[in-house]
């Protein structure tokens, strides 16, 4: 069933949360301090049964210099430089394996799939530790260090994906005038951040993005990750204030209002898990030219491989999106 608004108001819901007056300088400055840790990339070839695509393994150093990992994927018939996708991966999920999700680097793209730190044992597995000691927390990431923006978890998520565009950047088979970040749920709020947070930027996939307007997304839904939040608060009753002023300063709707790159975003109307209100509030504020794909019939999976081929044309063209809803 529907579980939001109806569409006409959704088209005109812009948010109901706050921008704190410090959100610049907060990003300013937690970059600028990754900035202190040198890059230190390392690329390994995988052996696979896989041939008509090279697959590397590839760690760096994300927040703090914690060692991230990922894997890159490059079109076997290619030595670049390539059109880029760099991917963020939805809650719960890790890299996985070498051989999963060949989709983009099939498509002729360079293909970098970070992992999660701290995640990956729920549908996809993970080889990322994260090193942060947060606190009490709901199980899940999502209250973890939730009381203070500087411990939060997405803190430190967000920098490891900023800097993995950098290492994107830093590779042979990277066009630097063609990288797109992309994600689904979790990782297209973060991409929805990066888009905002990294020069290098070219446009911005989005789809089903998490992380935008925490305090209705909490608020409306009874479907985790967002529950975390809730369950928490039922605990801790009289720490609403600072959790929400922390959620401010990861919320898409305010990373929105800051990127101008070309954007599609999707959004589906019987999703429980991220309300489409929300990635409405994200789309409606978006400061650059977009486009947004609404499914009125799926849930939180979205429209699957046909949001991926109806992508994979458009820039591979290198077109741009259109406005729509």
């Amino acid at each position: 069933m529907l579980t939001d608004m109806p569409i006409e108001k959704l088209r005109e819901y812009r948010g109901s949360g706050r921008e704190p007056q410090d959100f610049d300088d907060f990003w300013q400055t937690t970059l600028a301090t990754s900035q202190a840790f040198e890059l230190r990339v390392t690329v390994e070839p995988v052996e696979s049964p896989v041939q008509s695509v090279r697959l590397f393994d590839v760690e760096f150093s994300g927040f703090d210099g914690q060692r991230v990992k990922a894997w890159l994927r490059v079109p076997n018939a290619s030595d670049g430089p390539l059109p880029a996708i760099v991917e963020f991966v939805g809650y719960g999920g890790g890299r996985g394996r070498a051989e999963d999700n060949l989709f983009w680097s099939s498509c002729g793209f360079a293909h970098l799939y970070m992992d999660t730190r701290g995640q990956g044992a729920t549908w996809s597995r993970g080889d990322t530790s994260d090193m942060a000691a947060a606190g009490a927390r709901y199980p899940g990431v999502m209250t973890a260090g939730i009381e203070s923006p500087r411990d939060y978890y997405y803190r430190r998520l967000i920098v490891d994906a900023v800097r993995a565009i950098e290492v994107a950047a830093s590779s042979q088979f990277v066009d630097t005038g063609r990288v797109t970040v992309l994600g689904t749920s979790q990782g297209g709020g973060v991409a929805l951040a990066v888009a905002a947070l990294s020069p290098t930027v070219g446009s911005l996939v989005s789809y089903v993005p998490f992380l935008c307007d925490f305090p209705r997304s909490i608020l409306i839904t009874d479907a985790f990750p967002y529950k975390e939040i809730s369950n928490y608060l039922a605990v801790h009753r009289d720490a609403e204030a600072n959790v929400l002023n922390t959620l401010s300063y990861f919320d898409g709707v305010n990373f929105a209002r800051r990127s101008t790159v070309p954007a599609w975003f999707t959004t589906s109307l019987m999703d429980p898990v991220c309300p489409p209100s929300t990635v409405f509030a994200a789309f409606n504020n978006y400061a650059g030219a977009k486009e947004l794909k609404v499914w009125s019939h799926n849930g939180h999976e979205g429209g699957q491989s046909d949001d991926d081929i109806r992508i994979a044309i458009q820039l591979k063209a290198n077109r741009g999106p259109e406005r729509s809803e």
